[in-house]
């Protein structure tokens, strides 16, 4: 199942524009108009007078060249075809380089969109209630339709509110909450799970997680408890948080332990420790991370970042969608930053359309060096 249907037809409809275009300017040649196409804004500029006395023809030049424009038609058309043909293939290559950008595909072959929307902070009084609740349904419209939240965020106001945003497209949305760990003795990770789905107003969550390792409960009777969960259809997919990879690889020795879907971790431009042998072993099992705090956490110190800010102006776009374009760059990570306002939101989205380049890659090394092996 794929959840991000409104970025992939963002694309298409960029190309078809495109290719539209290409169109109406050999269109425009053939009829001899004095116009010109301004590719960037859409729209036609009409060529002044003067260039316009340059272009008029008389009977026998316009005979002419009416001639030689209809013996080369089907050479323009040869080369609407091989520019729409090479317009595909840049698409397809776009989308396997820099987000690899825009989706991510779990091993189950479910695809999600790699930026989704967080919640920690939501339901908290930093904002009326109604105005984050709009900066969520812009998300979802703008093709964030991942959605994490957790039973331990403002002791369930938060799922609480998304289940008002989500109402009526909860098929939009890919949902994903977790479980406190002192709630998975005995038959706690169901109960947990139904109180969840009670607030979120659903009958199953797409991704269930466990928000950090217990160290009171057995994996392997947490895994049972999530398994059970799965096969009765109140959760799609189960995963960890905040594991280490000696946790991972408890977890994975555990019968069924493989079938952990993602590990949500801390990670951003500013904090790359995963990168040393964490985010290694993910990618060496198949398995896609979530980011949470990508815009650096608690007072979100990456937004003031120079160099992010230097790079966001080249772009038109904020320090924001420069550091999530560079957590989402691999195409196996997730993240989820958070935002109580629909202007914030609609900056982060800019992150799944831009494309850093190999240059600024290396300037953000540079200032952010990932860790030492």
């Amino acid at each position: 199942m794929c959840y991000c249907g409104d970025v992939r037809d963002g694309r298409r409809q960029g190309e078809a524009r495109r290719l539209m275009q290409l169109s109406l300017f050999y269109s425009t040649a053939a009829e001899g108009l004095a116009t010109e196409c301004d590719w960037h804004s859409g729209k036609d500029r009409t060529v002044k007078s003067e260039d316009m006395n340059k272009r008029f023809l008389n009977r026998r030049e316009f005979n002419g060249l009416c001639v030689a424009l209809g013996s080369s038609l089907a050479s323009v058309g040869a080369m609407i075809v091989a520019l729409s043909s090479a317009s595909a293939h840049a698409a397809a290559a776009g989308a396997d380089s820099n987000g690899a950008g825009s989706t991510v595909k779990f091993r189950d072959a479910t695809i999600v969109p790699a930026l989704g929307q967080g919640s920690a902070s939501l339901a908290q009084g930093r904002h009326p209630e109604t105005v984050e609740e709009e900066a969520l349904r812009t998300g979802i419209s703008l093709g964030m339709t991942l959605i994490d939240t957790a039973e331990l965020y403002r002791n369930g106001r938060s799922e609480e509110l998304i289940g008002r945003v989500i109402s009526g497209r909860r098929d939009r949305v890919f949902l994903v909450s977790k479980v406190w760990p002192n709630h998975v003795t005995g038959n706690g990770i169901a109960r947990a799970c139904e109180a969840s789905l009670a607030r979120l107003g659903t009958d199953h969550l797409d991704l269930y997680l466990l928000h950090c390792p217990s160290r009171d409960t057995d994996l392997s009777s947490i895994v049972v408890a999530f398994e059970s969960l799965r096969a009765v259809g109140k959760i799609r997919a189960w995963g960890v948080s905040n594991f280490k990879v000696s946790d991972m690889e408890d977890l994975f020795r555990v019968s069924h332990g493989y079938r952990c879907a993602t590990n949500q971790i801390l990670y951003n431009v500013g904090n790359r420790g995963i990168e040393h042998d964490l985010l290694p072993w993910c990618e060496q099992h198949g398995m896609p991370v979530m980011a949470y705090s990508p815009l650096g956490g608690a007072g979100a110190n990456l937004l003031r970042d120079p160099t992010l800010a230097r790079i966001g102006a080249a772009h038109s776009c904020s320090a924001a969608a420069v550091a999530l374009a560079w957590t989402i760059r691999n195409g196996n990570v997730i993240a989820i930053p958070e935002s109580g306002s629909a202007a914030h939101v609609k900056e982060n989205a800019r992150a799944l359309s831009l494309t850093l380049t190999p240059q600024e890659l290396h300037t953000l090394d540079t200032a952010h060096p990932p860790p030492k092996r």
